[in-house]
């Protein structure tokens, strides 16, 4: 068995969807034997987690499955192993910094607050 990232795409639609669209890609690992079958397999997920529900405004809220557009075969799992990487060009790029330190500073102060102290004996 091979591992690959699959990239799940959907579209989530709210109420009338006269809002602006939005879309979840989603970086899965799926387990299998060629590409072909990661494919099918990823596939099969993104089908069955599609869902609709109702918000808490009673609007009925869709994420549709899309597709799955790219898959990347695992050659190795190795530390520090480049599993993706996306090039981005951005209109702002001190926002775009101040924003990756902010979330890194949330991602870290959250950790340690999530984290149980450890015991002494």
């Amino acid at each position: 068995m091979n591992w690959y990232i699959a990239k799940i795409v959907y579209e989530i639609i709210c109420g009338d969807g006269d809002h602006c669209p939005q879309f979840d890609e989603q970086l899965r690992l799926v387990s299998a034997t060629d590409l072909k079958s990661a494919y099918e397999k990823a596939y099969r997920i993104g089908q069955q987690e599609a869902v609709t529900f109702p918000n808490s405004q009673q609007q009925l809220v869709q994420w549709k499955f899309v597709e799955v557009p790219e898959l990347l075969l695992l050659h190795q799992i190795i530390d520090g192993a480049e599993v993706y990487s996306r090039i981005t060009e951005i209109d702002n790029p001190q926002s775009y910094r101040n924003m990756l330190h902010t979330r890194a500073r949330n991602l870290l102060q959250n950790k340690l607050q999530c984290q149980p102290s450890p015991t002494h004996s």
